[in-house]
């Protein structure tokens, strides 16, 4: 059967990329986002077929337009994240051998079981308890100032956009303070394996996420015998089938909120500084009047921290007039549909007054909409009132490096000056 919503007349043709480039080449993304590419793929071809020889299927349906990606989203009967899994293939592994060791993600499942297991730790991110968080996060945000301040100058990637989500997860998750930075580097091996700053191969990202077993283990082994208002507890403590999570569920749960819950909103809040540097009247605007809701959105908006997810068609599909085969891989890029003039009026400036923000940062909606998007929320607007407040004259002093991947979009490193 084939599935249509659209008066599009339907062509069973494949059309290519009208420009040339490689999506799939970390290359592409070094120097930040191909944003005229995007523009020309949305105006010309928006669902086009991507070659990729070696790979399933041989290539993958490109879909860059704002109202396309969610439309994909929000059908999770018909597009999968479990068939081929959620994470673009690179080639360089064995697709089926990396498939089976990544399903026990949440990321890579489909509901019932994905409802499920997000239904277990669903609780620990809502509204009312991450308000009460709130004081905590200002705390570790005048903390993270003060040690900035101290310093004069640095990188405001480590000095202060890594300090809060880090501590903020660890908090929520029940790790230790004191070992924040060994999640922070197995975070970069495990995210950044294609950049060679973090890591050399696909093969050590795996061993990275040995650690992290070998790690989450250790406090499962702790919270047995004390347990504590924490996810850990709450993971180890939950009912699922009947029993209780085997070992390598909880170990694919405790790295994928350590990871998600740190990394994405790290680079929002860099992506965040460098724009206000960008654009000097938008941190006067904000210091002067506090626009932060939605300044928070504007800011994850315009970061769109993870670039792509895959999908699989579980049957034949058309969409914008493309029909997708049953079997087809769809790539949904929410960098490109978050520079969408239709759906974002002016979606190439930076507006902190912006009305009506309807981005697709943390995904287009549907199951896989983003589990911690009110703790992100709440660490980037307290993290900036209190920077505007403490540090207001904060000043660029040198060009960010931006991260080498296909996957997220990341800056590695910022140098700033810190001025009270």
């Amino acid at each position: 059967m084939t599935h249509t919503n659209q008066e599009i007349p339907v062509t069973d043709t494949r059309p290519r990329c009208p420009v040339d480039i490689d999506l799939v080449d970390p290359d592409t993304f070094e120097h930040g986002l191909p944003l005229e590419a995007f523009a020309a793929m949305r105006a010309q071809a928006p669902v086009f077929w991507h070659e990729q020889p070696g790979t399933w299927g041989d290539g993958f349906w490109v879909v860059t337009r704002h109202a396309d990606v969610m439309e994909v989203s929000r059908q999770a009967e018909i597009f999968s994240s479990y068939e081929r899994g959620a994470l673009l293939s690179t080639g360089e592994q064995d697709e089926e051998q990396a498939l089976q060791m990544t399903r026990l993600l949440m990321l890579n499942m489909d509901p019932p079981e994905h409802s499920q297991l997000r239904n277990i730790v669903q609780r620990a991110f809502t509204p009312r308890t991450i308000r009460a968080l709130e004081s905590r996060l200002q705390e570790f945000a005048d903390d993270i100032v003060d040690r900035a301040l101290a310093k004069g100058e640095g990188d405001f990637v480590a000095d202060v956009a890594a300090e809060l989500p880090l501590l903020a997860i660890c908090e929520l998750i029940g790790i230790p303070a004191e070992d924040r930075l060994k999640i922070f580097d197995l975070s970069n091996r495990l995210i950044g394996f294609d950049d060679p700053e973090f890591t050399t191969s696909i093969g050590d990202a795996h061993i990275a996420s040995m650690e992290m077993y070998g790690y989450a283990n250790e406090l499962a082994e702790q919270r047995q015998k004390e347990p504590k208002d924490d996810i850990i507890t709450k993971l180890l403590q939950a009912e699922v089938d009947g029993g209780n999570l085997t070992v390598e569920q909880f170990d694919v749960f405790f790295l994928l909120l350590s990871v998600a819950g740190n990394e994405t909103t790290r680079n929002a809040i860099t992506h965040g500084m460098h724009a206000f540097f960008q654009n000097p009247d938008q941190w006067e605007l904000f210091k002067k009047e506090r626009p932060l809701d939605t300044a928070v959105e504007e800011i994850i908006r315009w970061a769109t921290p993870v670039m792509q997810f895959q999908r699989t068609a579980l049957s034949d599909y058309v969409l914008s007039g493309q029909l997708i085969k049953k079997g087809d891989r769809v790539v949904i890029y929410y960098s490109s549909g978050n520079r969408d003039e239709h759906a974002l009026p002016e979606a190439d400036r930076f507006d902190i007054t912006r009305a009506d923000n309807e981005h697709i940062a943390f995904g287009g909606g549907g199951p896989h909409f983003c589990l911690g998007a009110n703790l992100a929320r709440a660490e980037i607007r307290i993290l900036f009132d209190t920077i505007a407040n403490r540090m207001p004259d904060i000043t660029q002093t040198g060009e960010p490096r931006m991260l080498r991947s296909a996957f997220i979009n990341g800056i590695k490193e910022l140098p700033v000056r810190y001025t009270a």
